[in-house]
């Protein structure tokens, strides 16, 4: 394994052009329009398959650990992308991929288990939503951008949105529980924020910084799924069967393609694409568990995914200075 020099590592099909060669280009010959809605529909893969994350905890993985099924989706598939690419962070990207990692997998893990485990799935869900909107707010601090009325205000259609789709009339609502949602939901908002105004080191590809994220990440929650949870639980089939799911596919894969499309498309746009993970979730439920979706539900998908259409919509002085 070699630290970073600046040389371009063997190319992966996850590897743009290099980050140093200006706007991303199609290179399919059918036009940017059809590259933007490319790299949008692998980026939105991601929230997708995260939607999976609950019907897998619940039916295959030992009850009582999510700690260490966040360890386990994180480190093993960090250290996987680390030999990989054989590529180490250097100089100042030594703490920016800490930063990161914390941000986006080490600090946003737990405080999705703690919200998860004293809210009802639905109010946890909800307050994830919330993250969208908090991405819009942060662009004007973090990036300089001025603030867009219109994607703020698409940010809160999709929380209700969400919010009809997976709050039920039993929802009850807990203090610690919520701050650890809206913890949650800053936290990544945070980093997908400042995963877009880094970028990636000149010739490091995203599946290298997805590496190091992981990694990091997944160090932080070593300690804490020891001290939190105690010693690992018995892990059998089914149980084996769901880390590798969440490890390799909804940890290495999907978060490659996450950052990939945070790097190539507007922070906010790839933000409100996480609405999917909630919607995922209740399709699945309603498929394999027999949860009901009527037509409140209904009318929530619809503001959801009216939400999501419109994140990725650019904005009209953009368009006129085209």
């Amino acid at each position: 394994m070699r630290a970073n020099t600046g040389t371009t590592p063997t190319a992966s099909p996850l590897d743009p052009p290099s980050p140093s060669a200006g706007p991303p280009r199609d290179g399919s010959g059918r036009g940017p329009g059809t590259g933007v809605l490319r790299r949008t529909a692998l980026t939105a893969l991601a929230p997708a398959v995260w939607g999976t994350t609950y019907v897998v905890t619940t039916e295959l993985l030992p009850q009582g650990h999510p700690m260490f099924a966040g360890l386990l989706r994180a480190l093993p598939a960090g250290l996987i992308a680390l030999a990989l690419t054989r590529t180490l962070p250097r100089g100042a990207w030594w703490g920016k991929a800490a930063a990161l990692g914390v941000l986006n997998i080490g600090l946003f893990l737990p405080l999705l288990f703690t919200a998860a485990e004293r809210l009802p799935g639905g109010v946890a869900a909800t307050l994830g939503a919330a993250q969208p909107v908090i991405v819009a707010l942060l662009t004007v601090p973090v990036l300089r951008q001025r603030l867009s009325p219109r994607r703020l205000g698409w940010g809160l259609v999709g929380v209700a949105g969400v919010g009809l789709v997976v709050i039920g009339p039993s929802a009850a609502l807990d203090a610690v529980g919520v701050a650890a949602g809206l913890g949650g939901a800053a936290t990544m908002a945070l980093g997908v924020t400042l995963t877009k105004r880094w970028g990636r080191p000149e010739g490091v590809g995203p599946l290298a910084l997805t590496g190091w994220q992981l990694t990091a990440g997944g160090l932080f929650l070593l300690p804490l799924a020891f001290l939190f949870e105690g010693a690992p639980p018995a892990v059998d089939g089914r149980a084996a069967l769901g880390y590798l799911w969440l490890g390799l596919v909804g940890g290495l894969l999907t978060y490659a393609l996450w950052f990939q499309g945070i790097g190539r498309l507007p922070v906010t746009g790839v933000a409100v694409l996480g609405l999917l993970s909630p919607l995922v979730a209740a399709v699945l439920g309603a498929l394999l568990l027999g949860q009901t979706l009527g037509a409140v539900q209904l009318l929530g998908f619809a503001l959801a995914l009216a939400s999501i259409v419109a994140g990725q919509l650019p904005e009209r002085r953009a368009v006129a200075r085209a």
